[in-house]
């Protein structure tokens, strides 16, 4: 016998269909929810079906995100091998079926019939710090987002109170310009304060700094004042959004600061770390990011399959005698390496922050920026360069993290 069971996950619960063999579904579907409980009346099942073929039976399930992590961990605490499909790769199948027809059972049917069809590989173990770092790096993603929008609201309500601020200090959104928004938001206010005071509160919040450049900060303050269009405010409810908003970019920057600080000592412990940063032009934010997405190399068996789970593959399209040749790259996996590559190539192709001697175009990386020019002489636009190079760039981390050796530059 060849036992397999396939489960259908769902928020909170799972459909479960066990199989002797190919075509010899055992017993009905059943559905178990994600509690303790519910996991343990799943392993009752498994060990059922254990007792009446004398083998450990495979799981088969679609990755959900999230929504199978609790399964996954209980089953792997157990000794189970757990198959997590690509939903592509079980929707494809699915679709096979002449009948249009999907239920929770039908799909945990599907998925255990998969597994007799398809050669599919066990899912290996992830290390925990590898986990926490994808996460750490993912909700730093996901606060900057948070921040970026705080901040576009943040500017069309000072356009309504006070536009001419902008131009005050050198970074709108630095601690002592919010601080001094948050203190004078209005031009009454800071006209009604004078440039001594507003001079003597700069200097206090920013210590690096002179009592000149404050005394300075404060008379450009005051000029900005006397130009805005808005000298009185009419709507109090604006000025309540603009303290609200500046509240909440400095609780956002407080939140960023403290899981930079966890990143940084988290990958600090990773010796794919360091030897990512050995690539001219990545940093330690993509560092993290890139070996947080990867993660183990040894998933990766070739180079090619770790660029087909970064989507950067191209697709093909082909059909009798036609073949296409406007082809797209497939964008078929994981998003947030995509967008590390494509950044961590511009920052390599661009020029050193070095004072220029010669004419002499000096790149960070000047392998990749030799291979990026080499491809706009060939006539290919500036995307399909980039790609081309954050396709390059990943055959480079495959062979550095296969061979633990840092990135050596030839030329």
């Amino acid at each position: 016998m060849n036992p397999v069971v396939g489960l259908d996950i769902a928020k909170g619960e799972s459909q479960v269909q066990m199989f002797l063999d190919k075509k010899m579904p055992y017993k009905n579907s059943v559905k178990v929810n994600h509690t303790v409980e519910g996991l343990e009346e799943l392993h009752a099942y498994l060990l059922d079906l254990e007792r009446k073929t004398g083998m450990k039976p495979p799981i088969v399930l679609e990755a959900t995100g999230h929504y199978h992590a609790p399964v996954v961990q209980f089953l792997e605490a157990r000794e189970y091998i757990v198959i997590v499909v690509n939903p592509l790769v079980s929707y494809r199948a699915k679709s096979s079926n002449l009948r249009k027809t999907k239920t929770d059972a039908i799909d945990a049917y599907h998925l255990g019939e998969l597994y007799y069809k398809e050669d599919l590989e066990p899912q290996k173990k992830r290390g925990i710090q590898i986990l926490n770092l994808r996460h750490l790096t993912r909700q730093h993603e996901n606060m900057t987002g948070i921040m970026v929008q705080t901040k576009l609201q943040f500017q069309a309500v000072l356009d309504q109170v006070f536009p001419e601020y902008k131009g005050v200090f050198g970074d709108l959104y630095a601690e002592i310009s919010l601080r001094t928004l948050q203190s004078y938001p209005t031009s009454e206010s800071v006209l009604d304060a004078g440039v001594e005071e507003i001079a003597q509160f700069i200097d206090r919040h920013c210590r690096a700094r002179s009592f000149n450049w404050a005394q300075e900060r404060a008379e450009v303050l005051i000029a900005a004042a006397e130009r805005n269009p808005f000298q009185s405010t009419l709507y109090q409810s604006l000025l309540v959004s603009l303290k609200m908003y500046i509240d909440l970019l400095q609780a956002y920057r407080q939140q960023l600061s403290t899981l930079d600080c966890e990143i940084d000592q988290l990958a600090a412990q990773l010796e794919e770390y360091e030897l990512i940063q050995s690539l001219p032009g990545v940093g330690e934010k993509i560092a993290a990011t890139i070996l947080s997405e990867i993660g183990e190399i040894d998933r990766f068996n070739h180079p090619k399959k770790l660029v087909a789970f970064a989507g950067l593959d191209p697709s093909v399209f082909e059909s009798g005698r036609f073949k296409g040749t406007n082809n797209h790259i497939t964008k078929r996996g994981s998003a947030r390496l995509r967008h590390m590559l494509y950044t961590a190539v511009r920052c390599s192709i661009r020029d050193s922050r070095k004072k220029k001697t010669t004419e002499e175009t000096i790149a960070r990386n000047k392998r990749l920026r030799a291979f990026y020019d080499l491809k706009r002489e060939e006539g290919k636009p500036y995307k399909v360069a980039i790609i081309a190079c954050a396709n390059k760039l990943l055959h480079w981390i495959y062979a550095i993290l296969k061979t633990k050796t840092p990135f050596q530059e030839t030329i």
